[in-house]
């Protein structure tokens, strides 16, 4: 397999999960300062022009949910997930959709406004990038009351939401919001870090 990534971007999710899994893979990184995910070459990997995308033996799989759930299914004996549980796994892609579809989004509000209204509209940008930090607060606190289970995630047993949400959780500072102010997200955070998985990632991203 073949695992397009960038320096300190969602790619970081999947590749803790690729190295938990203990799955042979070829990282190639996607140099986003000279705009390499628009480079014809890379465009016909993902023709989003984004990351993270993992190139298999059946053919290209982008978007963090799937990546998740693909690297989980495929390596059944590193437990990843509840496969075996139709209701928990449910609740681990709610879990991961909402990272992808909600809080990911509230992040990039913050540079790119660009992609939701036109790029000489710098007032509505700078608008966005103003709530950044409200919004991910907001998000963080919904996770913290509402939906983290502990120690992990989804309870006693880690999973490729772990991964995620550890990913997003390194965003915090840079969207001005205090990781301590959620005292369940932090000691998750804390614990990940000691990961030997994470531990690898993080100096490949310079976390």
């Amino acid at each position: 397999m073949i695992f397009y990534y960038a320096i300190q971007t969602v790619s970081v999710a999947t590749q803790i999960a690729l190295e938990e899994a203990g799955a042979e893979y070829k990282d190639q990184l996607v140099n986003f300062k000279t705009t390499e995910q628009r480079s014809d070459d890379y465009l016909k990997i993902n023709p989003k022009g984004r990351v993270p995308a993992l190139i298999t033996d059946e053919g290209i799989i982008t978007e963090t949910p799937a990546l998740l759930a693909y690297v989980a299914q495929t390596y059944p004996k590193a437990k990843l997930a509840p496969l075996d549980d139709p209701f928990q796994f449910a609740k681990l892609q709610e879990f991961n959709n909402y990272l992808c579809s909600t809080v990911h989004v509230n992040h990039a509000h913050k540079m790119r406004g660009s992609r939701w209204v036109e790029e000489d509209d710098k007032e509505s940008q700078a608008a966005m990038t103003a709530k950044v930090s409200k919004t991910m607060a907001e998000s963080f606190l919904l996770i913290e009351n509402e939906v983290f289970v502990g120690p992990w995630v989804l309870g006693d047993n880690f999973s490729v939401a772990d991964c995620y949400l550890f990913c997003i959780s390194n965003w915090l500072a840079g969207d001005k919001v205090e990781i301590k102010d959620f005292p369940k997200i932090y000691d998750h955070h804390l614990r990940m870090r000691e990961r030997p998985s994470v531990q690898k990632v993080m100096a490949i991203h310079g976390i």
